[in-house]
């Protein structure tokens, strides 16, 4: 059985407004369906089926389209962030009670097609706190922000980017509940400085990926993975094509 996955879906999406001051983010829909489906069928196609929602701007409206998952073959739970924002990092340890001791973790604007099990493998066989999946971007994609040599990540920094960094965080992250016993708890704590935290503990695994991620955390973004969804469906559809009643 597989790991569980929290998905971070609290975020306010400015760059998509007008689009998102109604709609969350996560129910945008895409080549028929919302964006949220899109990434339950993708991940139970990868064997997860335990879902978390960490939800804040209009997530109510977010568990009111999904409920609880049976219709997709998942189980779904949800946290929400209160009146107080903890960041991406205090949403993850509110959803700690429904995680467990280890725990996939990606954004809810992130379509991340790649081998979950040989993650959760690799993970597992680090013996580490934690694990970054990482993709050779060169700035192809967004602004590359890793180091990674001889499969381990050395440095990581969305903000102060340097040009030995060839590799981006992907979006797909693994922990283990204990890394959270090192915060304090109700204060704002970003996930980018808890993998940070754990490189200068030499306690955050590598994998390497080589697909390409999809967005839509922008309008360029959101087309881009529009466009690809819309092509895999013409392709399922060729693939599998509906019989005449």
């Amino acid at each position: 059985m597989s790991l569980p996955v929290a998905i971070l879906a609290g975020g306010l999406a400015a760059r998509l407004r007008p689009l998102t001051e109604t709609i969350p983010k996560s129910l945008i829909e895409l080549a028929g369906k919302p964006f949220a489906i899109h990434q339950i069928e993708l991940l139970r196609r990868h064997g997860i089926t335990e879902i978390v929602f960490c939800v804040g701007h209009l997530g109510k409206k977010i568990r009111t389209a999904l409920g609880d998952g049976s219709s997709c073959g998942v189980h779904l739970d949800y946290v929400f962030d209160g009146p107080v924002l903890l960041g991406t990092g205090g949403a993850l340890r509110k959803a700690l009670p429904l995680l467990g001791t280890a725990f996939f973790v990606l954004y809810g604007d992130s379509y991340l097609d790649c081998d979950y099990m040989a993650i959760e493998q690799v993970f597992w066989e680090s013996g580490k706190l934690g694990l970054m999946t990482v993709l050779r971007n060169l700035d192809q994609w967004d602004q590359s922000n890793v180091i990674f040599k001889e499969g381990r990540i050395q440095r990581y920094d969305k903000t102060q980017r340097t040009p030995d960094m060839k590799y981006i965080d992907y979006g797909l992250g693994v922990l283990q509940a204990k890394v959270f016993s090192a915060y304090t708890e109700d204060v704002l704590i970003d996930l980018a400085k808890i993998y940070q935290d754990l490189i200068a503990q030499d306690q955050l695994a590598g994998f390497e990926v080589t697909h390409r991620f999809y967005e839509i955390g922008s309008p360029a973004g959101l087309e881009e993975t529009r466009r690809f969804l819309e092509q895999r469906k013409d392709l399922n559809n060729e693939l599998h094509p509906t019989i005449p009643e």
